[in-house]
């Protein structure tokens, strides 16, 4: 299949999963419009995409914690004459400290970045999508939306969202030639633990669940080229996922309770 002329938004671009998607899907022959608050690192790697792979590269800095900025991404992907054909819903962050410990304001733009966001910007490419009878869209879950829930973070809830909002997308969509996949990846090497504080905890954890983020992205796109809506990238992943399916909810509520990194 030709990507000629085909683009892809991917949100969270600056670093991580995000760049890392940049990367490959440029190298795939796709376009680009890449979106993320750090707009100086978003210009450095177009640059080095433009220069590497000839395709055209735009930037739109913007934080999808406020809720303009949806709409604002892609009136301007209009004003530059760009069409999405593929949509990388990879924003993301998480928080680590307690529910009741936690301000509105933090957990209003957790909701509004994981949940609003992500689901606005779905719908605001998915119909255009349909009617050219070609689409694919990446959500960003996690294994989170499998595990016990973690007493102290709303992440598993949200990532629970994603995960079943991208079926039931797929499923509407899939038979006007638009993929939708819930990308669900494990520990992944990168500066999100940096960013969110929780490097120390993340540490502790075994070497065997950490995944670099080249291995999350080939299985991402693998997944939604050949229209799997859930894909669950690494051996021990899909293992830990698998394993976490018949355990009753007293026991994934004592292993949430008892296994929680953050806590």
């Amino acid at each position: 299949m030709t990507t000629s002329n085909r683009c892809a938004l991917i949100t969270g671009a600056s670093a991580g999963i995000g760049a890392t998607f940049a990367r490959f899907l440029a190298a795939e022959g796709y376009d680009l419009l890449l979106v993320a608050r750090r707009e100086e690192r978003l210009r450095d790697l177009a640059a080095e995409l433009t220069a590497a792979y000839n395709i055209r590269c735009d930037v739109f800095a913007a934080d999808l914690t406020d809720p303009t900025a949806p709409r604002a991404i892609i009136a301007y992907a209009k004003q530059q004459h760009l069409t999405i054909d593929f949509l990388v819903n990879n924003a993301g962050l998480s928080g680590s400290k307690l529910f009741v410990e936690t301000p509105w304001s933090e957990l209003a733009g957790e909701i509004q970045l994981m949940i609003t966001a992500v689901t606005e910007l779905a719908r605001l490419v998915a119909p255009e999508m349909k009617a050219r009878g070609w689409g694919r869209i990446i959500n960003l879950s996690s294994i989170a939306a499998f595990a016990p829930p973690a007493a102290s973070l709303l992440y598993t809830g949200i990532k629970s969202y994603v995960l079943y909002m991208s079926e039931s997308l797929d499923m509407e969509l899939k038979p006007h030639g638009v993929h939708v996949t819930a990308l669900c990846p494990g520990f992944t090497y990168s500066e999100f633990h940096d960013v969110m504080g929780t490097r120390t905890a993340a540490n502790n954890l075994p070497a065997i669940l950490w995944q670099q983020p080249e291995e999350v992205v080939r299985e991402g796109y693998a997944a939604v080229m050949k229209g799997k809506p859930v894909c669950v990238p690494g051996t021990v992943n899909k293992m830990v996922t698998a394993s976490m399916r018949p355990i009753p909810e007293t026991v994934r509520y004592f292993l949430g309770r008892t296994l929680n990194p953050f806590k």
